[in-house]
């Protein structure tokens, strides 16, 4: 068996996660066979790693017994970075529900099919932008592609894009030294907040300019409906903090990762490109799958006595849920370690699992994936990338820094 130690150590390991990718399938197989709820004995109370696709579905599923709102990251962040970061992915209801009731009116499924023109027309500039010949992939197109389709459909200016995509990478990058150099608590703590504050600061004044003066745009649709409950500006703000994470740096790393995949795996690539739009679907959840953007989260069990299969949990014990593991069971997927873009069915946890906090972007991230690499191969249809991916220095998110791609100008 895999043992306590050992699991900590690696999971803990910042350089194993950048440096050691082709250790990880390996070690995750180990410990769903062996170890598929270990505790890791970091921090002062430790938590349990589950490993296996039906424990984190299972979770996913009771946040009456594994509840959010004491926190979704494994260590409890400092009261005062969580005043200014928090939002309603760290909440639990009736809070939850009041505020994603609210959110939600701009993310069905009819609210973002009228968006596809706007997606287009974004996907093209950034296109027309890209330098001849080369690039760096990540800060060229995929980050810019999540990012200004939020900033577009809340309307926020194109003067702050630059600053936002700098805080993106701080906050959720920020255990990387080429996103905040001082890696002391201290330095970590004060790059954080300084980031979480201005980007607050940007929001909370469009908001108050919206209630004053409305636009056709989200932010006024959620501040300042007439015929509903709006967010307040400081509701807005945490929320737009939540959208730039969730929203920008996933999607961006699932396109890198997908680009990617498709160069290690021509004969996918050849087989997606002969009939596009018949094999996006599957593709782009297979995508979404091996990629796992977001690596996990963290539950909190509420009571004494709650179970999960034949373990008894005490309250206050956190269970972390490992996607990217999940997404691998063997028990689930066939040929798990496969690249396969007509796997079907493919019940990936890519958007968390079935539940309260299932990732209300999921919609639109599909749709940015369709319309971005659809736009991409036929402007550059021979792009493929370059090297290996330089990888973030972070076990929260599977992120891509900067990836190197070729191609030939139309």
């Amino acid at each position: 068996m895999v043992g306590t130690e050992s699991v900590a150590s690696l999971l803990m390991d910042l350089d194993w996660w950048q440096y050691r990718s082709a250790e990880r399938d390996d070690f995750f197989a180990s410990l769903r066979r062996e170890n598929p709820r270990a505790f890791v004995p970091v921090g002062a109370r430790g938590f349990w790693a589950l490993t296996r696709h039906a424990d984190v579905l299972e979770v996913s599923r009771r946040p009456e017994d594994f509840c959010s709102g004491e926190g979704t990251q494994i260590f409890d962040q400092p009261v005062k970075l969580r005043e200014y970061r928090g939002s309603f992915i760290d909440m639990d209801n009736p809070e939850h529900a009041r505020l994603r009731k609210i959110v939600s009116r701009g993310f069905t499924n009819k609210a973002l099919s009228s968006i596809r023109e706007d997606i287009e027309a974004t996907v093209t500039e950034i296109l027309d932008e890209m330098p001849h010949g080369g690039c760096d992939f990540v800060s060229a197109f995929a980050s810019l592609v999540p990012l200004r389709i939020i900033d577009n459909l809340l309307g926020i200016p194109r003067e702050h894009e630059a600053f936002i995509l700098e805080a993106t990478n701080v906050l959720l990058g920020a255990v990387d030294p080429e996103y905040v150099p001082d890696q002391s608590s201290e330095g970590l703590a004060s790059a954080m907040t300084a980031a979480s504050k201005r980007l607050i600061a940007i929001l909370n004044d469009l908001a108050e300019e919206r209630i004053a003066e409305p636009k056709d745009d989200l932010i006024t649709r959620l501040v300042a409906a007439n015929d509903a409950e709006n967010l307040t500006p400081q509701e807005m703000a945490k929320f737009f903090i939540l959208l730039v994470g969730a929203g920008n740096e996933t999607t961006r790393n699932a396109i890198s990762h997908g680009l990617y995949l498709l160069t290690k795996y021509p004969e996918q690539r050849d087989k997606w490109l002969s009939d596009y739009d018949r094999y996006a679907p599957t593709a782009i959840e297979e995508i979404l799958r091996v990629a796992s953007p977001v690596v996990h989260m963290r539950r909190t069990v509420t009571r004494d006595g709650v179970r999960l299969g034949d373990q008894e949990f005490g309250k206050g014990d956190k269970v972390v849920l490992w996607y990217g593991s999940a997404n691998r069971d063997e028990s689930v997927f066939a040929n798990p370690y496969d690249f396969d873009i007509t796997r079907d069915p493919n019940p990936h946890l890519a958007f968390g699992a079935p539940g309260p906090h299932f990732c209300l972007g999921a919609h639109l991230a599909r749709l940015e994936m369709h319309v971005a690499f659809r736009m991409l191969f036929e402007r550059f249809p021979d792009i493929h990338t370059v090297g290996e991916p330089d990888v973030l220095r972070a076990n929260f998110l599977n992120g891509i820094k900067h990836l190197r791609v070729e191609y030939t100008a139309p």
